[in-house]
């Protein structure tokens, strides 16, 4: 058991000193975040294509395995504005059945990534991409919910972007004024409730606000039942109808699911473990989002990850294990069992503007026009590229396109800030140009000596090639201290550097070479080949063996 330690899951970690104190707590916040999940999981259900019991289905099963097998004490798992524009994507491609495989296979993907310890690479994934197609897939969702908000007669909403507004602009004569008005209250009362009370979500007193006048004054404005037979009741265990060439269609989507629920997850992990001083274990969360997932689309729910908003309204409402989560799970679960029905009444426009605030609040475009503002160029390049195709394109080509142009990138950052320097000898200078500050070495005048900065890697191995050979050096000393690491491309380089030096009958002798480097070479015979005297700790003893060669 020891050795999969690195995922279990939480809950049996916190479950050893557990109180009844903290169960009223976590009882406590675990209703409140049902009540703010209700009306986001409805929303986001329809604003993704599906029916509205789905996004229940998926905060309920989902919830349930995140908080039960999670690597996290708080965190709330369920649908979220994220994944709208992919999921929106695949159905209007390959159908339910298409999304279900490529969540299920997302499930997969993520518990393998828990398993191989893959939790902290995620890291690894720039701020500027992540940054970018946040705000990409706001503007989607934005741009999905003026049909509803504005009551438009217009049929289906079109997939693409473009084609979209084309389509909002040839409409907007169709405008609905009732259903505007409606959608513009339930948007200011989500704005201003706040300011009255923190502990009752804005969106459920919308909801139930604008519900209220839609019924009572037969107000022409369009609700859930006019446009979806909602299904109370448990949801039932479903095996999707499997082909090996819709599973090989579906690997795509659902790697961009899984690394999305992935960034997401994790990065409401860390922003949890903040604000209640805990850690969480990051590849135990990756196996509890997969099996979250996985019966997720079993049991007809759509994709999920950690929700950060939700989860901290879970910890500012007093929850600090996963018990809250799973009780968040079980209090959907009988709104969805007793309280379905009602929810037909719901009007559109109202559904619609709560999504307009998710947009905003997930947007980040504070944080966008900043790195506008204060990035190098080759960030805003990235962040530009990264919104430009999560908006036109999809967010599949953005994530890919995006790291590639950032590994690039990079590259070209590492290889500019390699040098090579060569040493000046402290007797060749004036007594005026030698500072206090500095200490200057003797070195011997058969001898040459370059420092070198930076990776020697493939992508900067050209400067260290660049040695002046003079006439009567017999000794080449390449100081490393400040090679960090080095790759197949840069031993090659070491090894032209070591012929020339034998065919100008020169000893090169290497300084302060660092772990890394060192293993490489070693493993590659280079050690050997260039013997291990002249293999010196430090600077003070390469020139003390450079001094023997005189």
């Amino acid at each position: 058991m020891n050795t999969f330690k690195y995922i279990k899951p939480k809950l049996f970690s916190v479950l050893k000193d557990y109180s009844r104190e903290q169960f009223a707590k976590d009882l406590i916040a675990g209703i409140i975040v049902a009540i703010i999940a209700l009306p986001l999981s409805i929303a986001l259900a329809i604003a993704s294509g599906v029916k509205p019991e789905q996004g229940l289905y998926t905060a309920v099963v989902a919830g349930f395995f995140i908080s039960f097998l999670g690597g996290s004490r708080v965190q709330i798992g369920g649908p979220t504005a994220a994944f709208v524009v992919i999921i929106y994507g695949i159905i209007a491609q390959y159908g339910m059945s298409g999304l279900t495989i490529a969540t299920f296979l997302a499930g997969i993907m993520m518990i393998l990534m828990g398993v191989l310890r893959f939790g902290n690479l995620i890291k690894f994934i720039p701020k500027t991409i992540t940054v970018g197609f946040t705000l990409g897939i706001a503007i989607g969702i934005f741009s999905g919910q003026l049909k509803d908000l504005f009551g438009l007669d217009m049929g289906a909403v079109p997939a693409e972007f473009v084609e979209k507004w084309v389509s909002y602009v040839q409409h907007f004569h169709t405008i609905q004024w009732p259903t505007l008005m409606i959608g513009m209250l339930a948007l200011l009362i989500q704005i201003f409730w706040p300011h009255v009370s923190q502990k009752i979500p804005g969106s459920l007193v919308a909801i139930i606000v604008t519900t209220a006048i839609v019924s009572f004054g037969h107000l022409p404005v369009a609700t859930i039942g006019d446009l979806y037979t909602i299904k109370a009741g448990l949801p039932t265990l479903t095996m999707p109808n499997l082909s090996f060439s819709l599973i090989r269609q579906m690997i795509s989507p659902a790697f961009t699911i899984a690394i999305l629920a992935s960034i997401e997850s994790l990065l409401s992990c860390v922003v949890s473990d903040g604000m209640i001083g805990s850690r969480h274990r990051s590849n135990a969360e990756l196996v509890g989002q997969g099996v979250g997932n996985m019966m997720s689309a079993l049991f007809g729910g759509i994709p999920a990850t950690g929700a950060i908003a939700r989860t901290a309204a879970n910890v500012k409402n007093g929850g600090r294990t996963p018990i809250a989560g799973i009780v968040h799970a079980l209090t959907l679960l009988l709104i969805l069992l007793f309280l379905m029905p009602y929810a037909s009444l719901i009007p559109m426009s109202c559904l619609a503007s709560i999504l307009v605030i998710v947009a905003y609040n997930m947007s980040g475009w504070r944080t966008f026009i900043y790195m506008l503002r204060k990035a190098p160029k080759s960030d805003i390049a990235v962040l530009l590229i990264t919104l430009f195709l999560t908006v036109f394109f999809d967010l599949v080509v953005a994530i890919e396109f995006g790291m590639i142009l950032a590994a690039f990138l990079f590259l070209k950052r590492m290889s500019d800030v390699a040098t090579v320097r060569q040493w000046v000898d402290k007797d060749n200078l004036d007594n005026e140009e030698i500072s206090e500050d500095i200490d200057l070495k003797r070195v011997p005048k058969h001898t040459v000596v370059y420092e070198i900065f930076g990776s020697l890697f493939f992508g900067a191995t050209t400067e260290f090639l660049n040695f002046t050979h003079e006439e009567g050096k017999r000794v080449l000393i390449l100081r490393m201290r400040n090679v960090p690491a080095m790759d197949i491309s840069g031993l090659e380089a070491l090894e032209e550097t070591f012929e020339i030096c034998k065919k100008k009958k020169m000893t090169l002798i290497l300084s302060h070479v660092n772990e890394q480097p060192y293993h490489v070479m070693e493993k590659a015979g280079f050690i050997e080949k260039i013997g291990r005297d002249n293999i010196c700790k430090n600077i003070d003893a390469s020139l003390e063996r450079a001094e023997s060669f005189a």
